[in-house]
C-alpha cells in the first residue's frame, strides 16, 4: 500500500469535509478511498479520519498555539487540513516516527499549497512537535 497516497486521500477527505459541512464525513471517506481502493491503506486512512474527527478541537488548539500570529479562521482549508492530518499523526499515532509526519505533511503542502505553505506548515509542526517533545521523544 501507497502510505503517501493513503495520507493525501485523508487529507483531502479532511479538506471536502471541511468545504462541505453537511455532508457525511463516512460517505466523504468511503467515496475518497474507492476512488483509489487498490493502492491506499484503508485500514490507515479510516483509522486517521475518525481520530481526526474526535479529537478535532484539541487539534485545531494546537494550531492555534504553534501559529498565534494567524487565526485559524485566516489558514487556508488545504494548510489546515495538512496540519491536521500531521498532528494527528504526532500526537496520536503511536507508530508513525515525527519525522515521517513533518516530512510528509511538507511534501503535501509543496504539492498542495500556496508557495508559502511548505514553511508555515513546517514551521507550525515544529513548534507542536517542541511542545510535546518528551512524550513524542518516546514513540521514536
Amino acid at each position: 500500500m501507497n502510505r503517501h497516497l493513503s495520507r493525501m486521500v485523508a487529507m483531502q477527505t479532511i479538506y471536502e469535509w471541511d468545504f462541505r459541512q453537511n455532508e457525511d464525513l463516512a460517505s466523504i471517506t468511503d467515496r475518497n478511498i474507492n476512488e483509489y481502493k487498490d493502492d491506499v491503506d484503508d485500514e490507515y486512512v479510516r483509522y486517521t479520519i475518525k481520530g481526526i474527527s474526535e479529537k478535532k478541537d484539541v487539534i485545531d488548539a494546537e494550531i492555534v498555539k504553534a501559529a498565534p500570529e494567524w487565526p485559524i479562521d485566516q489558514i487556508s482549508l488545504i494548510d489546515k487540513s495538512i496540519l491536521r492530518v500531521s498532528i494527528f499523526e504526532l500526537l496520536y499515532s503511536p507508530n508513525m516516527p515525527s519525522k515521517v509526519a513533518i516530512n510528509e505533511a511538507v511534501e503535501l503542502a509543496k504539492q498542495f499549497g500556496g508557495d508559502n505553505s511548505s514553511k508555515f506548515i513546517n514551521g507550525v509542526l515544529g513548534t507542536v512537535y517542541e511542545g510535546h517533545e518528551k512524550e513524542l521523544a518516546k514513540k521514536e
